[in-house]
């Protein structure tokens, strides 16, 4: 198998604390720091949210922006992805970072269980945000939760709501929703070939599903997500080092199976985004 695999590396997340792992990074000036060290281990895209001094999420859009400025300057050419996740803010402020025009952001479609609450996409707000980013020219990236958000992204996609080749990550491992399972996986994957036939899709797997699903995904040719936001522990009795060291993990599983990884180049053509 030839295809470049994408790495995405999520780097912080809206839950994890220094608490429970030093390596967490919080800051705009360690997230930059932990981004570039994960950029030349062989991630080419980064999935960011920030933190409050008191490390509890937000959507700040100047947080963002220091950010996405320190990427531009330390990791050229690296795909930023901006969350608009419902953890750091409700509604509309979950894209207030829009504007800044981030080569991508994600869209969750659907609703869902968490494990404490229930995760609230109402279609009115998914129709904005992905308004918002089609006027941005922002390529979303699908957190499909739940069978139903593939067809709800397939049905986006097909009426020009998201525009372009779909970008769809199967989230696996959360509790109370869609579980780590090999022949749902599959079938998620032929799900998407089936309704999106050109997609492009990935999954990330929580907690100690993470390596699982990294060698899933590089064995069946899709592309693999891994970083600290998913996941802090490198196996039971040990703590990650640091997302670069996440990354080589999933690097070493894309020589294992033969598949280069990509770079940014490659993962902006795949991807369909502008060149850097």
């Amino acid at each position: 198998m030839t295809k470049p695999c994408i790495i995405c590396v999520a780097i912080t997340g809206s839950v994890p604390k220094k608490k429970d792992n030093p390596a967490v990074p919080i800051s705009i000036e360690e997230q930059v720091e932990s981004t570039q060290a994960a950029f030349e281990a062989g991630a080419t895209i980064m999935h960011a949210h920030v933190r409050n001094d008191d490390e509890t999420p937000t959507s700040n859009p100047e947080k963002f922006a220091r950010l996405v400025e320190g990427i531009k300057k330390h990791c050229p050419g690296m795909i930023i992805q901006l969350s608009t996740g419902g953890r750091s803010g409700a509604g509309q402020t979950r894209g207030g970072m829009l504007p800044l025009r981030p080569d991508m952001a994600s869209l969750s479609v659907g609703s869902n269980n968490f494990p404490t609450r229930v995760y609230e996409n109402p279609p009115d707000l998914v129709d904005w945000l992905a308004s918002e980013m089609k006027t941005y020219e922002i390529k979303p990236e699908i957190e499909a939760f739940d069978l139903s958000h593939i067809f709800k992204a397939a049905e986006m996609n097909r009426d020009g709501r998201i525009p372009g080749k779909l970008y769809v990550q199967f989230v696996m491992g959360v509790k109370n929703a869609m579980p780590c399972d090999r022949e749902v996986f599959d079938y998620y994957i032929k799900t998407v070939e089936r309704l999106a036939p050109d997609a492009e899709w990935c999954a990330a797997g929580i907690g100690r599903h993470q390596v699982e699903v990294n060698e899933w995904c590089i064995a069946a040719g899709g592309h693999t997500r891994t970083g600290l936001e998913d996941n802090v522990r490198w196996d039971r009795d040990t703590l990650a080092p640091s997302n670069a060291a996440l990354v080589e993990r999933a690097v070493k599983l894309c020589e294992k199976y033969e598949r280069p990884v990509a770079t940014y180049a490659q993962a902006r053509e795949m991807l369909g985004l502008r060149a850097a």
